[in-house]
């Protein structure tokens, strides 16, 4: 028995050696890489880097080039989400998503991950899609458990999910990073960081079998906030085919642009309030001591302001409002998909945003976008929010969508049913689809329709 024990086991460690042998070391920005070949048998590049950490000095800076390594770098584990409060045991979210516990986080964050069906096959020209996580521009990360890209591979898409700088490191606007920018404004770091990855795409995604010249851009809450601030931005220009906006953007949504000018004043008052008056005591302030000061400040308003970290209009990556530039037709013209849950945030808001934006598109001679509602109320028991909380979290909740549309279901707690597979199975054909041709429509799927005055039809995403 033991012999047979023995046999097989040397048989097993053989054949991952052999899996990982076949894993191509590939030439990046910055040096050699090599992923690993998960369960499925898709090639995933796990934390690879796309900038430079944005440390010491390079804090409140926009990205820097990549450091160079020497030899290969084993891209075999996640890089460090962004610096974040971690998800309180027992909450909402954390029963849904996050009772794995909470990441390795860092100042050096900038990092992102690659599944691919076709490394090292340049000739393979795979549509590409980059995801950006949602999470208030305060929370979140591009490995949680949901975002798991085998469903995209496996349908001929290679999958990109990264981290961003957020909260105080991604998001705060100051006088004095404004003077230290020459005047060019301060802030959306955050978005800066996006924009690094995508330029990092466009040079390097061909190793992997993807085409730099078809690219997708899809994001969640503050992740859509942050898909509508980069084709609101002429600075994207060239780096985006098309774009998925879910829970968040359209016109006048629940996700805005501050001014330059307000988003100054409130990072002035927020480092004053804990006694920091110079830029070298702000940038040697240890990063435990984010929260503890962005707290301090909370405390002094007498009104909620809004999310206390958000983009601005910096007069460099955004010239006006996005709301602004959607009015005065300066947007990427390119194919969008944008939609919400039925018990979203403000769900008749973000209805109104996404049907306004659509027929807006197609006034300015565009093609309008193709608008969604997931309905599905999970499967499972539901939690009731805390007081003060925006309504119960139950049925088709704000980010119910995302395991389903990223295929994960397998990874959910929650009891889903046949039904569930089906209606995850036509989702991301639907997502992938749309990456491929900037029509989410496709053989053997329910005819979806653009959103248009003569007919302003949102496609209800639920079970059969």
């Amino acid at each position: 028995m033991k012999l047979l024990n023995t046999i097989m086991c040397a048989f097993l460690l053989g054949g991952l050696i052999d899996l990982y042998a076949q894993t191509p070391v590939l030439n990046v920005e910055g040096g050699r890489i090599e992923g690993v070949v998960d369960e499925e048998g898709v090639t995933v590049y796990k934390g690879i880097p796309y900038a430079a950490p944005p440390v010491g000095e390079l804090r409140w800076k926009h990205p820097q080039p990549v450091q160079p390594w020497q030899g290969v770098r084993k891209c075999d584990r996640f890089g460090a989400a962004s610096l974040q409060s971690k998800a309180t045991k027992g909450t909402f979210y954390w029963k849904e998503f996050y009772q794995n516990g909470s990441p390795e986080m860092s100042e050096d964050c900038l990092y992102l991950n690659v599944w691919t069906p076709a490394a090292g096959k340049k000739e393979s020209k795979l549509p590409v899609m980059v995801w950006i996580h949602g999470g208030a521009f305060q929370n979140g990360f591009g490995h949680e458990i949901e975002f798991d890209g085998d469903a995209y591979a496996q349908k001929g898409v290679v999958l990109v999910t990264l981290n961003y700088r957020l909260g105080m490191c991604g998001f705060l606007a100051h006088p004095f990073l404004n003077a230290e920018n020459e005047g060019k404004g301060s802030g959306n770091y955050g978005i800066f960081d996006q924009l690094a990855a995508l330029k990092w795409v466009k040079q390097n995604i061909e190793a992997f079998g993807g085409n730099p010249d078809n690219v997708t851009v899809f994001g969640q809450s503050a992740g859509a906030g942050s898909v509508q601030a980069l084709i609101s931005s002429p600075l994207a220009k060239g780096y985006i085919q098309r774009a998925i906006i879910q829970s968040g953007g359209g016109l006048g949504g629940i996700i805005s642009t501050k001014s330059l000018q307000d988003a100054e004043e409130a990072g002035k008052a927020m480092w004053e309030a804990s006694g920091y008056t110079t830029l070298e005591q702000m940038r040697a302030c240890p990063t435990d001591k984010f929260q503890e000061v962005m707290m301090t400040y909370m405390k002094t308003l007498k009104t909620f302001n809004g999310l206390p970290y958000s983009p601005c209009v910096d007069g460099q990556l955004l010239e006006a409002s996005v709301h602004d530039v959607a009015l005065q037709n300066n947007e990427l013209d390119i194919p969008y998909m944008i939609g919400y849950t039925s018990e979203d945030i403000a769900p008749p808001v973000m209805k109104k945003a996404a049907v306004d934006w659509s027929l807006l598109l197609e006034k300015q001679g565009r093609q309008p976008a193709y608008v969604y509602c997931f309905s599905r109320d999970l499967p499972g028991e539901d939690m009731p929010a805390a007081q003060g909380g925006f309504g119960d979290m139950k049925g088709a909740f704000h980010s119910s969508e995302l395991w389903y549309m990223f295929g994960t279901l397998d990874k959910c707690w929650r009891p889903m049913e046949k039904v569930d597979y089906e209606l995850s199975e036509r989702m991301v054909s639907y997502w992938t689809n749309f990456a491929k041709t900037g029509s989410p429509n496709g053989e053997g799927l329910p005819v979806w329709k653009p959103c248009t005055k003569a007919d302003n039809h949102i496609q209800d995403l639920n079970v059969k």
